[in-house]
């Protein structure tokens, strides 16, 4: 009776993390519509910041616990699997055009911050000093989109804002609230009841971080991105993922170490694989973005390939 009670939160968590993506790509859209920001800056802030706040909150509180291996599998878990699963299985429904005049700045910050963390990682533990460094990795990403949103304004032409309905507002923004709310919860229901199955499967705890759980908080970034697809707004698919990773490397990575009494120990899998893995996909995704300026549907099968075979080496 009571797998069957686990198996029913899964899917009302998987329910309510799909209809709140809906909701909350909807009002993006329209916030992104009526204030004349890009979708793009949109995507990589406000949507990317909300859709890791189940990252975030799994791993700093699995730091604070004293799991600080499980903290930096499910951040760095994310990390590839917001690529190869979340971009390649998009890619695959529809080829995602890259048209993002910043989508190369933005590429290369994301790697330079993976770089950094495996720099970091290679003593075996992540110290203070090194965790306020990958906090303070946040501040160039907002300056970028800073820079991004001025570029923009001064480029585009002036356009008459129509008359803004305050039912609108009101809707929209109630859908962008409860749409959050919903992606969030439904996330935190999935992590709780992956994490029951897989106790009752006996999977080793690293290995449930960088499976269950970043699949589980990488949820929000799939449903926002799929929804993003079919309402073919491919820019915030693009800029969700960017920002999430970013994210991923900077402010959860780095809070999660601050939140530890021993500092985030790094064990040698983290070093020789996970990270590896992390450094291949985004390469091939950055590369892809600046050359062909697409990801078509034969790299989607490729990403997701290069997830399958990881998963494969983890069990």
């Amino acid at each position: 009776m009571e797998i069957i009670w686990t198996f029913f939160l899964f899917a009302l968590g998987l329910i309510m993390t799909i209809k709140g993506g809906d909701w909350f790509v909807d009002a993006s859209i329209w916030i992104a519509e009526r204030t004349g920001i890009s979708s793009g800056i949109i995507a990589a802030t406000i949507v990317s910041i909300a859709t890791t706040l189940p990252e975030f909150f799994v791993s700093t509180v699995a730091s604070n616990e004293g799991f600080s291996e499980m903290a930096v599998g499910n951040a760095l878990g994310s990390y590839t699997c917001n690529i190869a699963f979340v971009i390649g299985l998009c890619a695959i429904i529809k080829p995602i055009e890259i048209k993002d005049s910043f989508f190369g700045i933005k590429g290369i910050m994301m790697l330079i911050n993976l770089f950094i963390f495996f720099v970091f990682s290679k003593d075996g533990i992540i110290n203070e000093k090194e965790g306020f460094i990958l906090l303070s990795l946040i501040i160039p990403f907002i300056i970028i989109n800073i820079f991004e949103y001025k570029q923009r304004n001064k480029s585009k032409s002036k356009k008459k804002k129509g008359f803004i309905n305050k039912k609108d507002i009101v809707f929209n923004g109630i859908k962008f609230i409860m749409g959050g709310a919903f992606i969030i919860y439904g996330a935190h229901i999935l992590v709780g009841t992956g994490v029951e199955i897989a106790n009752i499967l006996r999977i080793p705890k690293q290995v449930v971080s960088l499976t269950l759980l970043a699949i589980g908080t990488s949820l929000p970034e799939l449903v926002t991105s799929l929804m993003a697809i079919f309402k073919n707004q491919q820019s915030i698919s693009i800029g969700n993922i960017l920002g999430a990773n970013i994210l991923n490397l900077s402010i959860i990575m780095g809070a999660s170490q601050l939140v530890s009494e021993h500092g985030l120990r790094i064990s040698y899998q983290t070093i020789f694989l996970d990270i590896p893995i992390a450094i291949l996909v985004g390469l091939i995704f950055v590369s892809a973005g600046l050359i062909k300026e697409e990801i078509n549907r034969l790299l989607g099968i490729v990403f997701l390939g290069i997830y399958i075979i990881y998963l494969l080496i983890l069990f």
